[in-house]
């Protein structure tokens, strides 16, 4: 294979190392989207950086292709490919806890539950996504938007310092005083600069928040849209959560004769103090009649996994997405027309809110650039039957094409497919060529390409 051996890559490695001829292959080779059947020629799981390294020397000597898998949730499959090497960080899931200086260091396979776990013990958070099981690096490379983005920022507002394997084999400290070029590409720019072995993130005091799903009758739907978006840019900070379109899971809080059918609803989290939390949410009672309701004080990490069920792996997915300024209603117009045809239970369409605090950050002061967008808007096609993958997928292409005209060019990386390369400079705006810069510093042959990639 090259100027490098199996058994040479096998003796420098603590992790497991496996190929086609070992067992258990098939299943170090399977992702979280079951659309992607790639096989490469030697996953390496990694333990610690040491075995990154050996991984990123390995690919780099035998010239071949580099796939980074840590939470393992990349619905374009860039967490494997064929032929190539495979860096398995899922084995790296450590978190640990600085409650003095209220700062916390996880380790890149870990995912949001595993951080939310090891911060709730000392009533501490940060922004941390939608579903539990997400990579803790991968949501923050791209940005990271979740329940608190409104009272803290993105993921990647609050990250302090990175640890670092780069194209070359070197393991590089990122922060505002070292590398901080790579700092700043790294807060929004995806995997394009390395791997990251580690991230440290402050912390702020969050631990029971009070919220949940509240369900609408379709038919109120734009109502509900126009309701949301004239309400949340003047609400308070405090006050999280997002707009969506659903199927009703059977759950029994929702009537069992609407069980399938197709909803919108306001998914609300309120992480200001909890004996206000009724009043908070009360707008959202108020923008139409409610069909059924699941909210009350929880604990944050019980909100962050309440909907991971609705998405298991082994599902086929097909995503879109688009920043949104203003959600005018040519805009809610669209989504009335294309949401109540929701292909399955596990797919759904979330329009998330990132104003606040996130809009307190300037565009070219990391490489998040939409820092004037209100919205985040996802159409995320997710079902179990590969039979239906060409109309779900329509489905998904339809939806974006009649809401693209009504939003920015751009959207947010995390939520891209894998067929929007041609989309990555919008994705970045004024901030691309700096991108383009950082890359050419850190990776100039482009070993880390498979992304939403920037070329060198």
């Amino acid at each position: 294979m090259g100027r490098l051996s199996i058994d040479q890559l096998r003796e420098r490695v603590r992790g497991v190392v496996v190929t086609s001829d070992d067992d258990g292959y098939e299943e170090a080779r399977k992702v979280y989207n079951a659309m992607i059947d790639k096989r490469p020629a030697v996953v390496v799981r990694c333990t610690h950086a040491g075995d990154v390294m050996a991984a990123v020397d390995f690919a780099r000597e035998n010239e071949l292709d580099l796939a980074v898998r840590g939470g393992g949730h990349s619905v374009p499959g860039f967490g494997t490919c064929d032929d190539g090497v495979v860096a398995d960080l899922s084995g790296m899931r450590g978190v640990r806890v600085d409650p003095a200086r209220r700062t916390a260091r996880a380790e890149g396979g870990a995912t949001w539950g595993d951080f939310n776990a090891a911060t709730y013990a000392f009533g501490l958070a940060t922004t941390g996504g939608i579903i539990s099981t997400t990579g803790v690096s991968g949501l923050t490379l791209g940005g990271g938007i979740g329940y608190l983005s409104r009272k803290l920022g993105l993921s990647c507002d609050n990250l302090v310092s990175a640890d670092v394997v780069t194209a070359d084999g070197r393991f590089l400290v990122a922060n505002e005083e070292e590398n901080a070029d790579l700092f700043w590409a790294l807060r929004g720019g995806g995997g394009n600069f390395g791997v990251v072995t580690s991230l440290e993130f402050k912390l702020a005091e969050v631990k029971d928040v009070y919220g949940g799903p509240i369900l609408y009758e379709m038919a109120d739907a734009a109502t509900v849209l126009r309701s949301f978006r004239d309400f949340i840019g003047k609400a308070p900070e405090e006050l999280g959560g997002f707009p969506a379109f659903q199927m009703a899971p059977p759950l029994p809080f929702i009537p069992e004769d609407r069980h399938g059918e197709p909803f919108i609803l306001v998914v609300s989290c309120w992480a200001g103090a909890l004996d206000e939390g009724g009043r908070a949410l009360q707008p959202f009672h108020d923008f139409a009649p409610v069909v059924a309701e699941h909210v009350g004080p929880m604990p944050y990490p019980a909100l962050n996994s309440a909907f991971d069920a609705l998405v298991p792996p082994g599902l086929q997915h097909y995503w879109k997405a688009n920043f949104v300024t203003e959600l005018g209603d040519g805009a809610i117009e669209a989504h009335t027309r294309h949401a109540p045809d929701l292909p399955a239970v596990n797919s759904t369409v979330h329009i998330y809110p990132i104003d606040g605090a996130c809009h307190r950050v300037a565009p070219e002061a990391t490489a998040f650039a939409y820092r004037d967008a209100s919205f985040a808007t996802v159409i995320a096609g997710m079902w179990p039957d590969p039979a239906d993958n060409e109309a779900n997928t329509a489905w998904v292409r339809d939806y974006y094409e009649a809401t693209a005209p009504h939003s920015e060019e751009g959207g947010y990386v995390n939520f891209m497919a894998g067929d929007d390369q041609d989309r990555v400079r919008a994705n970045y705006r004024g901030n691309y060529d700096r991108l383009v810069e950082v890359k050419r510093l850190y990776d100039p042959g482009n070993l880390f390409h498979l992304n939403q990639n920037i070329t060198p």
